[in-house]
């Protein structure tokens, strides 16, 4: 298992699973053994870092709860708090918030309850609360910490200054951001302020919802459910837009004799050593083609052509 360790000394599988999409946003729930199977093929694989969270639906944690029971210490849990429910606006999800002390302390116990476990490795805040500020939510999850109840915790779509004020208070392990080729936002101040903190950063989306893995394209029929239908990145017109990058993926693949997923996530690592990302997915095959980017190495040439490539591409970042 290649290894990376983030903030203040968690060790984690330098790619990790989502598993965002076996209950949530890509059509329906996926099967319950099937999917047990698959998280305890990724401990096997050398895959031992799991993100879930109850607002994908609270099997999404009792699955994961089931699934490593019998190897508690082979897996590091990462969830989250602040996201209570969503509500339709307008038709679209609007996510219900709620980071006050007594509300956390609730929301902990129930995942906790859900996984089957004593304590959570990573919990993130999922989404800030705007009636409560960061140094209340800090001290709520380092009262958590001396109870032993969480090892570590983190941050998801904080903005900096937020950041800085939480971490002043209880120094933070992760932030979680989207972060790809296609959505590449991070680089331009949050990983610095993640380097001169001290703080992982994990990719979510990294393959860009699928877009980057070369398995979609403009004449792509989704399944009904499958958010990627309303996703601006998928429609037809910005995928002939974006296809020059696809192209170029594939070609290096080829070289390589890997997969364009793979040279996608083998170029995230390479990035920035605190990066891992976590790629999801329901099928095994893929599960396996994802893990086997960690033993993919590309050259400073490789990547000095990816990147220039990058750059001279227009291309859509459009995600909603």
């Amino acid at each position: 298992m290649k290894k990376r360790i983030i903030g203040n000394g968690l060790e984690v599988s330098a790619i990790g699973l989502g598993l965002m999409g076996m209950d949530h946003a890509y059509g329906p729930a996926a099967d319950r053994a099937q999917m047990i199977e698959l998280i305890r093929k990724s401990i096997e694989l050398g895959g031992n870092f799991f993100d879930t969270a109850v607002v994908y639906g609270e099997g999404n944690e009792i699955v994961l709860g089931e699934a490593i029971k019998p190897m508690r210490e082979k897996a590091v849990i990462a969830t989250k708090f602040g996201i209570t429910g969503q509500v339709m606006v307008d038709g679209k999800p609007q996510n219900m918030v709620d980071s006050a002390p007594d509300s956390i302390r609730e929301q902990l116990a129930g995942s906790l309850k859900r996984l089957q476990v004593d304590y959570i490795d990573l919990y993130y805040q999922h989404r800030i609360d705007p009636n409560v500020e960061p140094e209340v939510v800090a001290a709520t999850i380092k009262a958590l910490m001396a109870e032993g109840k969480i090892k570590h915790w983190g941050l998801s779509n904080a903005p900096i200054d937020y950041i800085r004020r939480a971490h002043a208070i209880c120094p933070l392990t992760a932030v979680e951001n989207q972060y790809s080729m296609v959505w590449r936002e991070p680089e331009h101040e949050l990983f610095g302020v993640c380097e001169e903190l001290g703080i992982g950063f994990v990719a979510y989306s990294p393959l860009g919802n699928g877009f980057l893995s070369g398995k979609y394209n403009k004449d792509t029929k989704y399944a009904e459910g499958d958010f990627r239908s309303m996703m601006g990145r998928f429609k037809p017109e910005v995928m002939e837009k974006n296809q020059a990058l696809l192209d170029l993926l594939a070609e290096i693949a080829a070289s390589k004799e890997a997969t364009s997923a793979q040279i996608v996530l083998a170029w995230e690592l390479a990035q920035r050593d605190f990066i891992v990302p976590i790629p999801g997915t329901t099928k095994l095959h893929r599960l396996e083609e994802n893990l086997g980017a960690m033993d993919i190495e590309l050259s400073k040439e490789e990547l000095v052509r990816i990147n220039a490539a990058l750059d001279a591409l227009d291309i859509d970042e459009t995600h909603f």
